[in-house]
């Protein structure tokens, strides 16, 4: 969740790194303005921890690596930072990375009123910019639908809407399972 930007004067990405360390909260940034990153609900944290343990398994046998909330994606060559709900990735460079992932195959995050209509806009054009993201997955907090945008060939991202009773698929890491999980 995203609150407003917390300094009026832009940092650089050097000065963002340092002062972030030394923070007690979560902050986003991007192209120099820094976000402080509000707390979720019970509900927030229920469903991306089901979605964690549901995906953990799977993510663990492919040699990849699954991360919640409090792990960083650098995107756009080091202009921007977020902190996702759930990140996943496989790539060798991130599976060693102590900092931030760089390379994230999987985007997801779990709506809430206060940050819907950032996650389908800004967040999803600045997503979709990173070469490596395959999916990005957004999850309504109040009600049972998961949508799931898929990158295509070229430019072309297509688009799936799950709910109750669906089975939703992950097809970049072959992975199915009943939407009724994400939301016990």
């Amino acid at each position: 969740m995203v609150a407003e930007p917390r300094h009026s004067q832009k940092m650089t990405v050097e000065e963002y790194l340092i002062w972030s360390a030394q923070q007690e909260l979560r902050y986003e940034y991007i192209d120099g303005d820094i976000f402080a990153m509000t707390g979720g609900s019970i509900r927030h944290n229920d469903i991306a921890l089901n979605f964690y343990r549901t995906l953990y398994p799977h993510i663990r046998q492919r040699g990849c690596r699954i991360n919640v909330a409090d792990v960083k994606v650098r995107a756009a060559g080091n202009n921007r930072y977020f902190y996702p709900d759930l990140v996943i990735t496989c790539h060798p460079e991130d599976l060693k990375s102590t900092d931030f992932i760089e390379h994230p195959k999987i985007i997801i995050e779990v709506l809430s009123p206060s940050t819907e209509k950032y996650d389908r806009t800004k967040k999803l054009q600045y997503y979709r910019q990173i070469p490596s993201l395959e999916e990005y997955v957004l999850v309504n907090l109040e009600e049972t639908e998961v949508e799931i945008y898929q990158r295509g060939e070229n430019k072309m991202w297509m688009y799936s809407t799950y709910n109750d009773g669906d089975i939703i698929a992950l097809q970049s890491i072959d992975f199915e399972c009943h939407i009724d999980r994400l939301f016990e």
